[in-house]
């Protein structure tokens, strides 16, 4: 976890003038939670991302930006150490056009780094 996400998520909270206790209800979850999420101690579930985007009025990315960013590096830098397929594969094909598509995705996507 970011330490900008982390941050990002602080100032979504003190912008929508809710406190932990109130985003704790919202999410049903115990308020410790959010302050963990906070903190950058624990990840948010997919539940929670969803929720989480619902209540600060943010699209998914926009509001973890830092986490596709650093996404999208990680899948990069495996692309790129990626092994050799069997020449020999049925699937093969497949695999190099998925590939490739992986590739153009991480090349035209927007680098957003401003978060909230």
């Amino acid at each position: 976890m970011t330490t900008n996400f982390a941050l990002d998520l602080r100032v979504a909270r003190k912008k929508s003038g809710l406190n932990q206790i109130d985003c704790a209800h919202l999410l049903d979850v115990h308020p410790s939670r959010i302050s963990k999420l906070e903190s950058g101690k624990r990840p948010p579930s997919v539940r929670e991302i969803c929720t989480l985007s619902l209540i600060y009025g943010k699209s998914f990315e926009s509001l973890f930006g830092s986490v596709f960013e650093s996404a999208r590096q990680l899948l990069r830098d495996q692309l790129a150490t990626m092994p050799k397929g069997s020449k020999h594969w049925l699937g093969r094909l497949n695999r190099n056009r998925t590939l490739n598509a992986i590739a153009e995705r991480l090349d035209n996507s927007p680098q957003r780094h401003g978060g909230v």
